[in-house]
């Protein structure tokens, strides 16, 4: 009985001097290893082979772990960097859209100084979202000295008129809407009609004698008759002539000067008829068609 507890505590002795001796060599494989080659003899020789191995693994390892903590720190790196790209686009966004609006300004204050002085300047502030009328909002109102029936235009040609105001904001009807109508003037031909929009969003020019000689490419400005727009600024040019046997007038569709849907800021003629045509020498505008 006593000898078999001695073998018993025997063996788990040895196990646990085993298993110290397999964590030292996972843990401290080159001292283990320098401790045998510095004690010698075969146990030492026999036991570097497996030695080398195990440090050779600790050292791939390592390697490994290092790579990993650079790579990380890489990672880490590159997020960031990723940050700072995205921030200096939107940044490059902003400053562009900046510089847009610089150069759009710039051009409306160039024309505003050589057409009329009685005009004031106006942002786009919204656009009809019910399709029932084709407007734009724009954020100068009745304060401004805006009032309805005054003509809205940009340097590039006719936008449409106010049709409704508050004190800070007011709407225009623009001139692709059908129910919108300027008197126009055939710049060639010097035939008058009614521009009025259309379903397509673009405009046509009505009530045309049947005389009239007009032809694509022809373009169309008002002619100051009648309305708050004087004489001469661009509303579209034609593209198509219907002209119907039997029919008192003939029509004509008309490309509109004006991307109405793009337009950003405008011009609105504060002065009637009378003083912008004694302002501008009763003729046409400067620069305009």
């Amino acid at each position: 009985m006593a000898n078999s507890r001695s073998s018993s505590g025997a063996r788990r002795l040895a196990f646990v001097c085993f298993a110290l001796l397999l964590a030292a060599l996972f843990l401290f494989p080159g001292q283990i290893q320098g401790l045998l080659q510095y004690l010698g003899g075969p146990v030492g020789h026999v036991a570097r082979i497996p030695l080398e191995v195990i440090a050779s693994i600790d050292t791939g390892i390592a390697n490994r772990w290092q790579q990993y903590v650079v790579l990380q720190g890489v990672w880490e790196e590159n997020q960031q960097l990723r940050k700072d790209i995205e921030w200096l686009r939107g940044q490059n966004s902003q400053l562009r859209e900046l510089a847009a609006a610089t150069e759009r300004l710039t051009a409306l204050l160039e024309f505003k100084e050589q057409a009329l002085p009685t005009m004031v300047a106006a942002r786009v502030i919204g656009r009809d979202t019910t399709n029932r009328y084709q407007a734009i909002i724009l954020n100068k109102g009745e304060s401004d000295g805006i009032k309805p029936d005054m003509g809205v235009i940009t340097p590039a040609g006719v936008v449409g008129r106010i049709v409704k105001t508050t004190g800070a904001s007011s709407v225009v009807l623009l001139v692709t809407d059908p129910n919108n109508a300027i008197a126009g003037l055939i710049q060639r031909t010097r035939d008058e009609g009614i521009v009025e929009g259309t379903q397509q969003g673009l405009a046509q020019l009505k009530y045309l004698p049947l005389l009239s000689t007009l032809r694509d490419g022809d373009r169309v400005v008002t002619s100051g008759l009648v309305g708050d727009f004087p004489r001469g600024l661009a509303i579209g040019t034609i593209t198509h002539i219907d002209k119907q046997e039997g029919a008192l007038f003939q029509s004509a569709e008309l490309m509109p000067e004006v991307d109405v849907g793009r337009v950003e800021e405008v011009l609105v003629i504060q002065a009637s008829y009378g003083q912008s045509t004694k302002t501008a020498g009763g003729v046409d505008l400067p620069g305009k068609p």
